[in-house]
């Protein structure tokens, strides 16, 4: 009978049956782990930090601030450690593209949403990404959907929205809120989008950290250069505030969150990575349940165990990691 893999949820490709896992596999099993944990943690606070930019600098350009610190800082990084910073004019397209989609036009687009609509609602439609994930996949990348996969997405999804009902069931088409929805899926759809070219980008061996530094300093001008056509006065808050939650929205929330992320996504595909879409919310309540006295109900608990359920589902299947026997298994801040 094969051995039992208490790390396979996290892992690539099915296993022969009797295989042994050697000790690389299992580095990159809980490696990988660790780059979901991280991601769906920082990303779960970063709403904390976020309310510290509201109300002093225009949105679109609080973001704009965030990607060119974070760009500016991982350039720094590359420079230091010498990473490679030469890229054909083809591979600056692709970066540039990837940050139109995931640093600039995607944010905008939720960050819009939000005038129009609830944070709870806006959170279960950003969720949608995950299907969207799925189907791009498919679509871009000729990957096969699973059954699982679709059955623990529509789990997750109907779990988070018992979570959010209050909110949903507030929504009205009136009042802005079908533009505030159309927001949504939009920035959801870009940012999955964006999800698919950085599975294609790592095919193509254009490292992580190098894509998003120019990624996020492309996606940051572009932001700031639509700002300005838009009218928008330019300007800044000295205060400890908004420059503590400007540089952990730029180290954590765009750094190392997406490094991790975006490594992750290229070892197990868009449609597993996607999940994280669906827990983050999650760990935001967590937050608000000690700093906002948030009350969970009944339906908050029944969704959060559907939520827990389709990540299982989603990640349930035996897998190996075709990252160590393709030697790509390596960590995205690696030489290259």
């Amino acid at each position: 009978m094969p051995q039992a893999n208490l790390f396979n949820p996290l892992l690539a490709d099915p296993v022969p049956a009797g295989a042994e896992f050697k000790i690389e596999e299992i580095f990159i099993a809980m490696s990988n782990l660790f780059l979901y944990t991280f991601t769906v943690l920082i990303w779960g606070s970063t709403w904390l930090a976020i309310k510290f930019q509201i109300g002093h600098v225009d949105p679109m350009l609080s973001v704009s601030y965030r990607f060119a610190l974070a760009a500016f800082l991982l350039g720094f990084y590359c420079r230091i450690t010498g990473l490679k910073l030469h890229f054909h004019l083809k591979e600056h397209l692709l970066m540039g593209t990837q940050g139109l989609l995931l640093f600039s036009f995607g944010y905008w687009f939720v960050y819009l949403s939000e005038i129009h609509l609830t944070s709870g609602l806006v959170a279960v439609i950003f969720a949608t990404m995950l299907f969207m994930n799925i189907l791009n996949s498919r679509l871009f990348l000729g990957k096969r959907i699973e059954g699982f996969m679709m059955i623990g997405a529509v789990v997750g999804l109907m779990g988070l929205g018992l979570v959010f009902w209050p909110e949903i069931a507030s929504f009205e088409w009136a009042n802005q809120g079908l533009r505030g929805l159309l927001l949504g899926l939009a920035g959801s759809y870009l940012s999955s989008l964006g999800n698919i070219l950085s599975a294609y980008t790592q095919k193509r061996r254009i490292p992580v950290v190098q894509n998003n530094a120019f990624g996020m300093a492309y996606g940051s001008i572009l932001l700031f250069l639509v700002s300005l056509l838009m009218g928008k006065s330019v300007n800044f808050a000295v205060t400890p505030g908004y420059i503590g939650s400007l540089l952990y929205l730029a180290v954590f929330g765009s750094i190392i969150a997406f490094g991790c992320y975006l490594t992750l996504l290229g070892r197990i595909g868009a449609d597993k990575a996607g999940y994280v879409t669906l827990v983050i919310p999650i760990v935001a309540l967590g937050i608000s349940t000690v700093f906002e006295g948030y009350h969970w109900t009944g339906e908050a608990f029944f969704g959060l165990a559907l939520v827990l359920a389709g990540n299982f589902l989603v990640l349930r299947r035996k897998h190996a990691s075709a990252a160590v026997r393709n030697g790509s298994g390596r960590l995205a801040f690696s030489k290259r």
